[in-house]
């Protein structure tokens, strides 16, 4: 039996066509966002952040624990991760403004885009990690839940390269208690992976979903590296509550910044 909600939630979009559908299914894949000349260029300088990552010694996988995983049989699989790959590249910082990427982003939740953060993934040929099924609002909840994520491939990502898997729909249970996939929880239950929907991608292509979206991925097992970076957003009348468990750039994107103050904009 699947979790239940009384009231489903609504998720605060605009009022578009794009909007409308993903009210509706909770993500929305945007094909050819980025050109290939678009894709070259990222593609170059997010291999030159992983290199650099490897280079400085630093710990950067992110690959999940607990008993999911070891049902997955994936303790020995990997995912090259870093935040804020803005930090290290122009090319990537352009790659936030670029106009059709944020356009779609408006048509979604409104003119005031606001970028909390972003994600590198690298998931390696052949012992690439799944990531169990879950929600993504416990890391950093907004106050009207209008954050959001695009995946930018630099990549193609078919399911065999483990590519983003969703429950269209399940956006609307709202918020679940315990709905990290790291840990025993009723969406690891009654959402099982194997049953998740793949939405596969070709590089330049853009898979937006919301935070409450239901989603994973599988193990990458094929011979091709798969190349993702994750960018979070919420709208510009929208701000994060306390409990935040990732970096908050507070960057505004388009339009304005409805809750920046002397102090969280860096002033002592």
């Amino acid at each position: 039996m699947a979790i239940h909600v009384d009231t489903p939630f609504v998720p605060p979009v605009a009022d578009t066509a794009i909007g409308r559908q993903f009210a509706e299914d909770g993500f929305y894949l945007a094909k050819g966002v980025f050109s290939p000349e678009e894709v070259a260029e990222l593609e170059a300088d997010f291999d030159r952040i992983i290199d650099q990552m490897t280079a400085s010694g630093e710990s950067n996988n992110a690959t999940w624990g607990g008993p999911e995983m070891e049902r997955l049989e994936a303790k020995e699989l990997i995912v090259l991760h870093t935040h804020n790959v803005q930090r290290y590249s122009a090319v990537w910082m352009r790659a936030l403004m670029n106009p059709k990427f944020l356009a779609i982003n408006q048509a979604l939740i409104g003119p005031d885009i606001i970028l909390h953060h972003t994600k590198l993934f690298q998931k390696p040929s052949e012992k690439g990690a799944p990531f169990p099924m879950h929600q993504d609002w416990d890391y950093f909840p907004t106050v009207k839940d209008s954050m959001i994520a695009g995946v930018i491939h630099v990549s193609k990502a078919n399911d065999e390269m483990g590519c983003l898997r969703v429950y269209p729909g399940s956006h609307k249970l709202g918020r679940v208690d315990q709905s990290g996939g790291q840990f025993e929880n009723p969406i690891l239950t009654q959402y099982p992976l194997e049953n998740a929907v793949p939405v596969e991608a070709e590089p330049g292509d853009v898979v937006f979903f919301h935070y409450f979206t239901i989603h994973g991925s599988m193990p990458n097992r094929s011979s091709d590296i798969r190349k993702t970076v994750l960018v979070q957003v919420h709208a510009g009348d929208d701000h994060v509550e306390d409990r935040n468990m990732h970096p908050n750039e507070m960057l505004t994107l388009s339009g304005w910044n409805y809750h920046a103050t002397r102090g969280n904009a860096g002033e002592k």
